[in-house]
């Protein structure tokens, strides 16, 4: 049966607006915030386990919604006003869901044979790590690794941002340290950006099973990375800047690695 609400003081709509706004209520109920159909058919194609759904009949029908969810129950058919509260973006086909996330662990990420990882040290912007993980997505990598994060992956805006793309990569969150220790175990090259390189990303050997560690547009990577990793490479910079934005340049690394691999699938 369908429940329909109409009051943004319903308790289930305020519920939503904490688990949007607070990492710490997303950890407590073990729930995450999906947003839009492109990124909720995604997470369910991943294995995420949709948990119940919230759609405006106003925008979507519900026969559009069963193609989506199998879900018998924990469907609500909430109003434009009500969609409104909890919608960031109009152009989200009036539909989002409550979901529990799913984390992976470096022991269980799979390997291509000749692997190509991002590694993201203290990444703090969701905006950036989704931007971030679209390109892994377009990439075609083997997997995003976050350490030491001052962000949630699961951060509306990060999900959003990365039009679902969080779903459709390996993505682990861990310590720069258990970073470095399994990277060398999977015998896994590692070029840190770093603007004191002397080595520019086209003269780099992106060829071998290679990881590119990028740290924050602030500070960059701190110590430990900079001299842990095997290589430190850069990107020309030809203009009055010295450095781009964290997801412009893990794009044009991440491209790189792709061209000399001749985009292999």
């Amino acid at each position: 049966m369908i429940e329909k609400i109409t009051s943004i003081q319903n308790h289930r709509i305020k519920n939503i607006v904490k688990l949007q706004q607070k990492s710490s209520e997303r950890k407590a109920q073990n729930l995450i915030v999906i947003e839009g159909l492109r990124e909720i058919t995604l997470a369910i194609k991943s294995g995420i386990e949709i948990k119940s759904v919230f759609f405006c009949s106003d925008i979507i029908s519900y026969d559009r919604i069963h193609e989506i969810s199998t879900l018998e129950d924990q469907i609500f058919d909430i109003s434009r006003e009500v969609y409104h509260k909890i919608a960031y973006r109009e152009s989200t086909e009036g539909v989002l869901v409550l979901a529990e996330p799913r984390f992976l662990t470096l022991s269980g990420i799979k390997l291509r044979e000749n692997p190509f990882l991002i590694v993201l040290e203290s990444v703090e912007k969701p905006g950036n790590l989704g931007a971030i993980l679209r390109t892994a997505d377009a990439a075609n990598v083997d997997a995003v690794i976050v350490c030491d994060s001052l962000t949630d992956i699961y951060n509306p805006n990060a999900i959003r941002s990365s039009v679902g793309c969080i779903f459709t990569k390996q993505v682990v969150t861990c310590t720069s340290d258990e970073a470095m220790e399994w990277l060398k175990k999977n015998k896994i090259k590692s070029f840190a950006a770093a603007l004191t390189a002397s080595t520019f990303y086209h003269e780099t050997d992106f060829t071998v099973p290679s990881a590119v560690i990028m740290g924050t547009e602030a500070d960059g990577l701190t110590h430990k990375w900079l001299h842990g990793a095997d290589e430190q490479i850069k990107i020309p910079m030809n203009g009055e800047i010295d450095s781009l934005n964290v997801s412009t340049s893990t794009a044009i690394l991440a491209f790189e690695a792709m061209r000399q691999r001749n985009f292999y699938k």
